[in-house]
């Protein structure tokens, strides 16, 4: 038996409901409703209950890329695009505000903290973390949080948090995890390039689950971490690349696989 067993697996190609032409965004509320965004072209966000069932549908900007999409435990879905956080009612679609921050909209990642927070990547000439509060207001800028450690330019990096507090930096240019406390310290990093366990290749994802283990996507499945960095398992991933990846509230692994399809894992324990 390995780290996790595949529990569920729904959607295929398509542009009904149900059906997905570009999935590269799964998210969760506290409900278990899962949401699912598309890439380009159709601009859609697809709901579905925690068994696959789908439940309504929604748009935001059909000509412009889809970044990246959260969900708080309330149904609030932050949606990433053209720079902007968004903030949308997850079961109409409705926008509710957006997200403001004085350096201005270059945000290119957005990761919603079990405390009702946010941990953005802000993308302006520079790999700089942001961190909201609940409310909306800046709580912590760590600037340059990647190229600052590793001397490299990162050109696309991706964010979690912690149930404790800590950050979690993923350069997919850098092939590794930069870690920080809640006060935005640098702790460690871990990963590199390869193809050995715990080294990446083409690294897509980033999340962490209530044990603060750390899962990555890449080319070899959903490569899992201790909270220290020390590599534990892969996940195996049937049917593409895993391109997003969410921690439901169950602590089950949600992966959008190939496009096409939503796959959700259980952790073996």
């Amino acid at each position: 038996v390995g780290f996790a067993s595949e529990t569920l697996r729904f959607g295929s190609e398509g542009t009904g409901p149900g059906y997905f032409s570009d999935a590269r965004h799964v998210a969760v509320d506290g409900q278990g409703n899962i949401y699912v965004g598309e890439y380009l072209d159709t601009g859609r966000v697809q709901v579905f209950d925690s068994e696959g069932t789908f439940i309504t549908q929604w748009f935001v900007d059909k000509e412009m890329p889809f970044r990246a999409m959260d969900v708080s435990r309330d149904g609030v879905v932050y949606v990433v695009q053209s720079g902007t956080i968004s903030l949308h009612d997850g079961q109409t679609g409705e926008v509710l505000g957006q997200i403001q921050y004085s350096g201005g909209d270059e945000f290119d990642d957005v990761y919603v903290t079990p405390d009702g927070g946010l941990v953005t990547a802000w993308m302006l000439f520079e790999d700089t973390i942001v961190r909201f509060d609940a409310s909306g207001n800046q709580s912590l800028v760590i600037p340059t949080a990647i190229s600052g450690q590793s001397g490299d330019s990162e050109l696309d990096m991706r964010v979690a948090a912690d149930g404790l507090g800590s950050l979690y930096a993923l350069g997919t240019f850098n092939n590794a995890i930069f870690k920080f406390t809640p006060e935005g310290q640098f702790v460690t990093r871990f990963g590199s390039d390869g193809d050995e366990p715990g080294q990446f290749r083409a690294p897509g994802e980033l999340a962490v689950d209530n044990q603060g283990r750390i899962y990555v996507t890449d080319f070899k499945g959903i490569q899992v971490f201790a909270e220290d960095g020390r590599y534990l398992d892969v996940i195996d991933v049937d049917g593409g690349f895993a391109y997003g990846l969410e921690i439901t509230p169950n602590n089950e692994i949600l992966a959008a696989v190939g496009g096409t399809q939503i796959v959700k894992y259980q952790i073996n324990e």
